[in-house]
């Protein structure tokens, strides 16, 4: 690490990013209460716990997702976890219809969907870890694979379903905080908070893993071991996270890639905090701009995905940039030399 990066005090952007989150938070519940402060202060109070813990597991779930994967472009989405969330809700409708006990009740719904995405996870991760240990980039592939091929089965059971019915899936697949049940944000926390806690005292070991693999094996960890503990927790988060409110793509890599570039620091205790505040941020933005800036009324998905996607394209055009920059300048060092030579 550079000397001007040690120079530098993280916790001065932590304070500003903290008071942005203060200024958002009080501008989002007083903003065009329309006549009606104590109605509107209810509904938009009830939503901050959720943004909070939403925010943090995602943050945290994608940093640690980061570090295990050696890419800060990749997120836990990778793997098909929100896909398979997504076919699980569509099946329930195909099958059984809005009707029934799965479809109405959030409580049971949100725990068998954990479930079942912790357990399809554990599963791919041990079968992974036993057979190809250390090929991280294999079980990644593997995961966007059968990620693709869930969603082409969700486009096929949504072709077949009840027209009456689909309004009901787009409401269990899209982003939504209107609708969560306090009892399951009680349940999430229950789960998230010890997560999150241990992998902030672990989060020293996520530094040397951060150095890479040789030289955590040097400094005496289990690289193989710790990433199968790493890997079960962050599925662990994404799942509750995308259980409580659905899938959302891009969040975990907004808060992430950018408090790489915003903390003039890698240690993860730092980058845990920073992507906090950042996807908390996101979505207070999301949501003010859904509730008052669009002209029609969409999820607060679509606003995220969108912000995400043109920074992933900013960022893919950046890089290309970059390494053509570099294809040129040592093209033309190549030209010289060799017009050197002839002469």
């Amino acid at each position: 690490m550079s000397v001007s990066l040690q120079n530098k005090k993280p916790y001065l952007h932590l304070v500003w990013l903290g008071l942005s989150v203060l200024i958002l938070t009080v501008l989002y519940l007083f903003y065009n209460t329309r006549g009606n402060l104590a109605f509107a202060l209810n509904l938009r109070v009830s939503r901050l716990p959720v943004f909070a813990l939403v925010g943090l597991a995602t943050a945290v779930a994608t940093v640690v997702f980061q570090t295990i994967a050696k890419n800060n472009i990749l997120s836990p989405n990778i793997i098909g976890l929100d896909s398979l969330y997504s076919l699980f809700q569509t099946l329930i409708i195909f099958f059984f219809g809005s009707g029934h006990l799965l479809g109405r009740s959030s409580q049971l719904n949100f725990i068998i969907s954990t479930v079942l995405m912790v357990v399809a996870s554990f599963g791919l991760f041990y079968i992974f870890f036993k057979l190809y240990p250390g090929r991280i980039f294999l079980l990644l592939m593997t995961g966007l694979i059968f990620g693709t091929l869930m969603r082409n089965l969700i486009v096929f059971f949504q072709a077949l379903i009840d027209p009456n019915e689909f309004q009901t899936i787009l409401s269990r697949t899209l982003v939504s905080f209107n609708t969560v049940d306090s009892s399951l944000i009680w349940l999430s926390l229950v789960i998230v908070a010890p997560i999150v806690i241990y992998l902030f005292f672990h989060s020293h070991t996520l530094d040397v893993l951060h150095l890479g693999d040789v030289y955590a094996k040097g400094l005496g960890v289990y690289v193989d071991r710790e990433y199968f503990y790493l890997f079960i927790l962050v599925s662990i988060l994404t799942a509750v996270s995308t259980a409580l409110v659905g899938p959302i793509t891009f969040l975990g890599f907004l808060g992430a890639n950018l408090a790489y570039r915003i903390m003039p620091s890698y240690h993860h205790t730092w980058l845990f905090l920073t992507a906090s505040f950042i996807t908390v941020l996101l979505l207070l933005a999301s949501q003010f701009i859904v509730e008052h800036l669009l002209p029609v009324r969409t999820s607060i998905g679509v606003v995220i995905e969108l912000i995400g996607g043109i920074y992933f394209l900013y960022l893919i055009i950046k890089e290309r940039k970059q390494v053509s920059w570099w294809i040129w300048t040592m093209s033309a060092k190549l030209l010289v030399k060799k017009l050197s030579y002839r002469m």
